[in-house]
């Protein structure tokens, strides 16, 4: 221990100063001993701590689907250029030098502009391009950022480039060498705070991530990483970080609170386990939450071995909301001692860009609209998907229009190729719309939002039942005799419209009346009742076919075929060589919903 330490310790001894208090409530302040001389103050330092989490791209408040400013029925404003003039606020009241800026993940996939520069003009080229969103956070001053299940979308290589262009540490102290588990990103970062006439504040940031990284991204990570569970690590790291004289742990977490995982039991690692992680692992004051795409300003959970409370925020998705971390500390008995965390979400609606971003990136953002605004062909009717979660829509029989015909090109002259190939696809946004007239790359995209590839797998005629049955699971039982309201008919115990499938091919009705499990009726094929033994050739996409939604048996069959190229980017071919988009060519009702035989619709 250095001398002022020591010195300060016996000080603190002989006088009764720094009374070290922890809890989930701030304490009065330490009071010195009665000596007949004026006490002496305690020494405090407070320390904020501003997180984003799931930007997935958003720099702009722009929708490139709809060419137009972002907005919502809310009033929401996204981007990192409003995150930035927050950030810039905060810094100027609490100071830069007493303040840290973290991530927890999904920052390289999900809009146009993450989609360009990893595709069109990719980091990973020779003399390629700096990452638009490297060159916003490097702007702002993140000081670190957990990784994202979505960074592992388009494989190893652009995920490590891009780990290169940032000026601050990509964090993932459960992502892990395959072969020697050890870890294969910074487990942690460590920063000093200096605090006039005292010891600096040492303060230890460990990010995790999330182990469905193993299922979603199979192809890209399979036998080279792997993604043990955040509890797990965190109970390895936190006492290593303790150890290393962190006076404040704070954990950035890509993983939600609620305790759940959307793949069922095929990982023994929880995928939301955030309050878990503070509820079982002593020595964290504060988590970063990511993942769920939920708002949370501030979650109290106990530590059950201390009892101690650990604080939890969530800013809301696409920089959206800033989430702000209070640290209050207090020097005692030669140590700093964690007081108080309190939490709280800013709005990025309250705040005008932050010129400094928009100069930046008005080139790269420039490129991106020009792309996704070129036409590739034409409609004959307006397709959309508005109801399409419970009626057959044409728009969505596009996608598996699409699936079908690349995988027959793809398993021409196999064995396969006499086998029937039928596709799923689901219904990934309520506001998606392909106009009559003029098709652009950027209508198509906003159809297929995700950068799922395409999978061939063999299934038979008895699991594909037992699919559709979990998928019909997606709907509220409804009487027969009770009045249907559309916006209460789905999203059964929270089911996302995204793990609703539609399967071409077959002709079934949903009986909505009857109990999960037992709703798929008149199930045909062909004009026939299935043939249980029947082999299929399913065309599903690589979330789907890695066990994402926990559907059963496609995960576990037999793969025939996949590859690289995103679906949107088929259905743009698709319609480019077609250059006519005629529901004649692709629709037909395959399935509908029903109660007691009788249609809803």
């Amino acid at each position: 221990m250095p001398l002022n330490r020591r010195k300060f310790l016996k000080k603190s001894a002989a006088t009764g100063a720094g009374v070290a208090i922890a809890g989930a409530a701030a304490a009065p302040a330490a009071q010195a001993a009665e000596t007949g001389a004026a006490a002496k103050p305690a020494k405090r330092y407070s320390l904020t701590v501003m997180g984003t989490t799931d930007l997935h791209g958003h720099v702009f408040n722009w929708d490139y689907f709809k060419n137009a400013e972002y907005t919502d029925k809310a009033g929401n404003a996204q981007g990192l250029s409003r995150i930035s003039t927050l950030v810039n606020q905060i810094r100027a009241e609490k100071g830069r030098c007493n303040t840290l800026l973290l991530d927890a993940g999904d920052t390289i996939q999900g809009t146009p502009l993450t989609y360009y520069y990893a595709k069109v003009d990719p980091i990973t080229a020779k003399g390629g391009p700096v990452h638009p969103m490297a060159q916003a956070m490097n702007a702002i001053g993140y000081d670190a950022a957990a990784l994202g299940n979505h960074e592992f979308n388009y494989g190893i290589e652009t995920l490590r480039k891009f780990e290169e262009q940032c000026h601050f540490p990509l964090l993932g102290a459960n992502a892990v060498d395959a072969k020697s588990l050890k870890p294969a990103f910074p487990p942690y970062f460590i920063k000093k705070f200096h605090v006039p006439g005292a010891p600096p504040v040492k303060v230890a940031v460990l990010g995790l991530t999330n182990p469905g990284i193993a299922i979603w991204d199979k192809a890209y990570v399979q036998g080279k990483l792997a993604f043990p569970g955040l509890e797990e690590q965190a109970a390895k790291w936190v006492p290593k970080l303790r150890a290393m004289g962190a006076d404040v742990v704070v954990v950035s977490a890509h993983s939600g609170s609620s305790g759940t995982s959307s793949y069922g039991d095929q990982l023994p690692y929880v995928e939301n386990s955030a309050a878990l992680v503070a509820q079982q692992v002593p020595g964290i004051d504060a988590i970063l939450v990511g993942h769920a795409h939920v708002e949370i300003p501030e979650l109290k959970v106990t530590n059950a071995k201390t009892g101690k409370t650990v604080v939890l925020s969530e800013p809301l998705a696409f920089a959206e909301r800033l989430s702000v971390f209070d640290i209050e500390l207090v020097f005692g008995r030669g140590r700093w001692t964690v007081e108080s965390v309190s939490s709280k979400v800013l709005n990025s609606n309250t705040v005008a860009d932050d010129p400094k971003i928009t100069k930046l990136l008005t080139d790269e953002h420039a490129k991106v609209v020009e792309y996704v605004n070129q036409v590739v062909g034409s409609a004959t009717e307006t397709l959309t998907t508005v109801d399409a979660r419970y009626k057959d829509a044409p728009i969505i029989d596009l996608i598996n229009k699409v699936q079908e015909d690349v995988v027959k090109a793809a398993l021409a002259g196999t064995e396969y190729a006499a086998l029937p190939v039928v596709s799923q696809a689901s219904p990934f946004s309520r506001t998606s719309e392909i106009p009559a007239g003029e098709v652009t790359i950027r209508d198509l995209s906003s159809l297929y939002v995700y950068d799922n590839t395409l999978v061939a797998k063999l299934l038979t005629g008895a699991q594909i039942r037992e699919y559709l049955e979990y998928s019909a699971e997606y709907f509220v039982q409804t009487a027969a005799d009770a009045a249907v309201d559309v916006e209460k008919l789905t999203n059964a115990n929270d089911r996302p419209d995204y793990n609703y499938d539609y399967v071409s091919g077959f002709q079934y009705e949903i009986d909505i009346a009857q109990a999960a499990g037992s709703r798929v009726k008149n199930l045909t094929y062909n004009g026939a009742a299935l043939d249980d033994a029947q082999q299929f050739v399913f065309a599903v996409n690589n979330y789907r076919a890695n066990g994402g939604g926990a559907f059963p048996n496609v995960a576990s069959a037999k793969e025939l075929w996949s590859e690289s190229t995103e679906i949107r980017t088929r259905i743009a071919e698709w319609v480019t060589a077609k250059g006519v988009l005629d529901p004649k060519d692709f629709a037909s009702v395959d399935w509908k919903l029903t109660r007691n035989g009788t249609p809803v619709f």
